[in-house]
């Protein structure tokens, strides 16, 4: 039985919560950003897998691609012209499919990057960085490349899940420069986000673990702002 005081707190939090994301402010590049080549734009999982087809595939993911693509396009026109994908390319037998069902396999049309991002004339500019599990860095070489660009000062991310491959990339970014003393701003514009949603009811029916999309968005949300991430309302 759930303590009548952690019950309260819980409804003081939600509330406090949701004041607080409606609070947030957009983040102008014009003004903010001065100097576009120190910053990149980094996707978490903005692959055919998550959006469209594919056993993970959520039509909430789907719904943020034309605002991530968007901040792809005003980000390159102010000047940007590092773009990084990091990108679920599993191999058949992950282990990350002891958690997950199979999804993104390497070679497979789930494991490509969505065609609207692809169409960009710009996207021969893009590095993908493929992952075997949720981090965005191990078992590949973004950490080499990040070493290679420590003039990088403004780090957008945008993708899915809030939760899961967003929240790693975007922690990532924050606490490498924090252990290294980097003078970094991790960017995170919450239109170009989002989590997959699976009701207690559902997950009771397939024997799954539940996954409260609208509250695992705004718990992981806050809890990357409180890691010093500075999430907004959207990208100008």
């Amino acid at each position: 039985m759930v303590n009548p005081s952690l019950a309260q707190q819980t409804t003081d939090m939600l509330a406090y919560l949701e004041d607080w994301h409606q609070s947030l402010q957009p983040f102008s590049l014009r003004q903010e950003v001065r100097d576009p080549r120190r910053a990149a734009v980094f996707a978490a999982d903005l692959v055919v897998g998550f959006c469209s087809q594919g056993s993970l595939a959520s039509p909430r993911v789907h719904a943020i691609v034309p605002t991530a693509v968007s901040v792809f396009q005003k980000a390159y026109h102010h000047g940007v012209r590092h773009f990084i994908l990091c990108q679920d390319t599993h191999s058949q037998d992950a282990e990350e499919f002891h958690a997950f069902p199979p999804h993104c396999i390497q070679g497979s049309q789930e494991s490509q990057t969505v065609e609207e991002l692809r169409a960009l004339p710009f996207s021969g500019d893009f590095l993908v960085m493929e992952k075997n599990s949720l981090h965005p860095s191990l078992g590949n070489s973004l950490d080499r490349w990040l070493d290679q660009h420590l003039e990088l000062q403004d780090l957008m991310v945008v993708g899915d899940c809030t939760d899961l491959c967003v929240y790693s990339v975007a922690m990532h970014l924050r606490l490498r420069a924090n252990a290294h003393g980097y003078k970094v701003r991790v960017i995170l514009p919450i239109d170009a986000v989002q989590t997959y949603d699976m009701p207690i009811t559902s997950a009771k029916a397939l024997g799954a673990l539940a996954h409260p999309g609208d509250l695992f968005h705004l718990l992981f949300l806050y809890h990357m702002a409180l890691n010093g991430i500075q999430v907004v309302k959207t990208i100008l």
